[in-house]
C-alpha cells in the first residue's frame, strides 16, 4: 500500500495528518498521548504513523509544522515568585489543549525582549506570550506582520497587540497611596529597584504619588536597591531611608511584599515599633505573609488566575474562537498590622478595583 508519497525523505507530521484526513494538531495530540482525540482515531493514526515509518521530533517537529503546537513565553526574570504563579495559571490549561511551552528571560531589557521576538517568529509558533505592555516598535512590528496570537499579560493596556489580561499598577499603587492617606500618614517614601528596571513597579509608584499629592503631599521621597526585589535589598534600601531623611518618615511603601519584610527587619533593628512609630505597605500579597507575626499590609494580586484566564485566551484565539480581547483583573487591598488599624478588626478590605478607576 502507498502513502502517495514520490521521495524517499522521511515522513513527516504533514504526511500522516494528510494520510489519516486530521489536523497537524490532532496528530501531535496523539503522538504525545495528550486527550482531545477519540480511541478509534488515536489508534488510525497510530498505525497511520507506524506504516509510514514517522519518529515524531517533540521539538524539531513542533517548529517546522505549519500549525506548531509551540507557545513561546517571555518572562523578566525567574527570581520573582510572581511569575512562576503566573505559568502555574497556564500549564494545566495549555498542557490540556495539546501545547507546549518555551520559556526564556528578558531581565528587564526590551532589547533582549526584540531579539527573542525575532527567534521566537522565525519559529512559526501557535502563539506567544510577553510580559507587560512596553515593548519595542521592532517587536510589535514584527508580530502583527507575522499575524502570531499574542498575549501581554501582568500590566494592562485597551490596546494590546493582540490580547491583553493583567492589572492597572497605576490604579493599584494610587489605591495604596488614598488607603495609606485615609490612615493618616503624610510623610512616606517609596523603596524599589533601580529606577526604570521595572515598568510596572514605577506605574505604581507615580500612582502611589499622585494619591498623596492629593492631599498637598509634593514629593514621596524614593530610595533604590539594585536591580533584585529581594529581602536583602529591601532592608539596605530602607536602611538608607531611615538614616537620610532629616523627617523621618511615617509609611514606606515598598515594591513587593519581599522587600517589605526586608524593610520590617530594617525598622526593628533601629529600635521603631511597626506600625505603631512606622508603617509599612508592600505589594502582591505573596506566600510569605501567611508565616508573618505581624502579616504585611499590601495588594493582593490574581496571579494564578491571571494566567489561567490569559492561557484561556490564547488557546481561543489560536483555535479560531472569539475571546475577550483585553481584561483588566481587579486588585484587592489587604489591610495588614503593618499599618495603623482604621478599626479594631483587620483582614481583606477591598478599597479600590484596580481596573474600573482608570488613570486621571
Amino acid at each position: 500500500m502507498t502513502d502517495g508519497r514520490t521521495d524517499r525523505r522521511p515522513a513527516k507530521i504533514e504526511d500522516v495528518a494528510r494520510e489519516a484526513g486530521v489536523s497537524i494538531m490532532s496528530v501531535s495530540r496523539v503522538m504525545r498521548g495528550v486527550e482531545g482525540v477519540s480511541a478509534k482515531r488515536r489508534t488510525e493514526i497510530l498505525a497511520i504513523a507506524k506504516r509510514l515509518g514517522y519518529a515524531p521530533n517533540r521539538v524539531a517537529g513542533s517548529l517546522a509544522a505549519a500549525n506548531s503546537t509551540l507557545i513561546g513565553v517571555s518572562v523578566p526574570t525567574l527570581f520573582e515568585a510572581v511569575f512562576a504563579e503566573i505559568f502555574a495559571g497556564m500549564r494545566d490549561i495549555f498542557s490540556k489543549a495539546g501545547f507546549q511551552t518555551v520559556m526564556d528571560t528578558t531581565e528587564y531589557q526590551p532589547d533582549r525582549e526584540r531579539r527573542w521576538v525575532s527567534r521566537m517568529v522565525s519559529w512559526h509558533p501557535a502563539g506567544i506570550i510577553l510580559s507587560g505592555i512596553d515593548h519595542t516598535n521592532r517587536a510589535r512590528r514584527q508580530l502583527v506582520d507575522a499575524g502570531i496570537p499574542t498575549l501581554e499579560i501582568w500590566d494592562h493596556t485597551d490596546d494590546p497587540i493582540d490580547l491583553c489580561v493583567g492589572v492597572d499598577h497605576f490604579a493599584a499603587g494610587r489605591a495604596v497611596g488614598r488607603h495609606l492617606v485615609a490612615l493618616g500618614y503624610r510623610r512616606p517614601a517609596y523603596v524599589g529597584i533601580e529606577c526604570g528596571w521595572d515598568r510596572r513597579a514605577e506605574a505604581r509608584f507615580h500612582g502611589f504619588c499622585e494619591a498623596f499629592s492629593e492631599k498637598g503631599v509634593t514629593r514621596v521621597p524614593d530610595f533604590r536597591a539594585d536591580r533584585r526585589a529581594s529581602f536583602e535589598s529591601g532592608r539596605c534600601a530602607a536602611e538608607r531611608a531611615l538614616g537620610e531623611l532629616a523627617d523621618n518618615p511615617d509609611v514606606l511603601y515598598f515594591l513587593n511584599d519581599h522587600m517589605a519584610f526586608g524593610g520590617l527587619m530594617a525598622c526593628e533593628a533601629h529600635g521603631l515599633d511597626v506600625p505603631r512609630d512606622i508603617g509599612i505597605a508592600g505589594f502582591n500579597g505573596l506566600n510569605i505573609n501567611a508565616v508573618l507575626k505581624k502579616p504585611l499590609t499590601t495588594s493582593i494580586t490574581p496571579r494564578t488566575l491571571m494566567g489561567a484566564t490569559g492561557a484561556r485566551m490564547l488557546v481561543a484565539k489560536i483555535l479560531g474562537a472569539k475571546t475577550e480581547r483585553s481584561i483588566c483583573m481587579p486588585v484587592e487591598l489587604f489591610a495588614g498590622e503593618t499599618t495603623r488599624p482604621l478599626r479594631a478588626s483587620s483582614g481583606f478590605r477591598p478599597v479600590l478595583d484596580a481596573g474600573a478607576n482608570k488613570r486621571g
